[in-house]
């Protein structure tokens, strides 16, 4: 499984509107840049309360890369 599929798989359970979850890859040398595209209305529950539940996905994205040698960056997009 990729990484953009795992974000895209997370972010689909937790929204209301999963048919709007969109993920676009950039890539560069070092790093991959994943960005999250979401229902304007699902924005809060992709971020969670405090910013938690945002968290938690780039904690996901930072183990995963550990053990790929990559660094991966989730921005969450309006």
């Amino acid at each position: 499984m990729k990484i953009r599929d795992l974000v895209e798989m997370i972010a689909k359970a937790l929204v209301d509107y999963p048919d709007q979850v969109e993920v676009r890859e950039v890539e560069g040398e070092a790093t991959t840049v994943l960005e999250l595209r979401v229902a304007p209305s699902d924005l809060g529950k992709v971020i969670g309360r405090e910013g938690r539940t945002a968290r938690a996905i780039r904690t996901i994205l930072g183990a995963a890369g550990m053990k790929m040698k990559k660094r991966f960056v989730l921005e969450i997009l309006e």
